[in-house]
């Protein structure tokens, strides 16, 4: 399958729409139950700017089968170079090959804006992720127990993380 993978841009909002929306729905990958519009999902990527991209993985018919998105881990000074990651498939492309190119250009994206750190929690029972995360280098460093509840569920996270070796000064 020829993918391309490319800077979000505000034409794709309403894929990205469906596609988080679909997780949101599964849930095995958000803890967010309410179902996101196209409005805040174009608010999003016109707001995100050059240090939190947001990627988009196009089919050979330039249909968004995938996103992958840097967000901050926190507001202070000293993990200006950790981001948090999500990354999301649309149905029926999963396990062919997209969510691990999405991932290694979102590696290559935070190497070059300066990020020395990935990281992200993954659902314990989430298994595909976590085998994504691993295929790109991700190491598992710990569960949060307990993280949060999901439909009255308590979820166990796995926390991941990826050293960007050449940020690290």
């Amino acid at each position: 399958m020829n993918i391309q993978i490319s800077k979000a841009a505000l034409g794709d909002a309403e894929a990205v729409t469906e596609i988080y929306n679909q997780g949101i729905a599964e849930r095995a990958s958000t803890f967010e139950t309410k179902q996101k519009t196209v409005e805040e999902i174009t608010d999003w990527i016109r707001g995100q700017g050059e240090r939190y991209p947001i990627l988009t993985a196009h089919n050979e018919h330039h249909h968004v089968v995938g996103w992958a998105s840097i967000s901050s881990y926190s507001p202070r000074d000293c993990y200006r170079g950790v981001g948090v990651f999500s990354i999301y498939l649309r149905d029926g492309y999963r396990g062919q090959g997209i969510g691990k190119k999405l991932l290694q250009a979102l590696t290559e994206e935070a190497e070059r804006i300066g990020y020395w750190k990935l990281t992200s929690r993954i659902f314990q029972f989430n298994a595909a992720s976590q085998n994504l995360c691993r295929s790109c280098g991700f190491r598992e460093v710990g569960i949060y127990e307990k993280h949060s509840k999901l439909d009255g569920r308590w979820i166990d996270c796995v926390i991941v993380e990826k050293i960007i070796p050449r940020n690290i000064n």
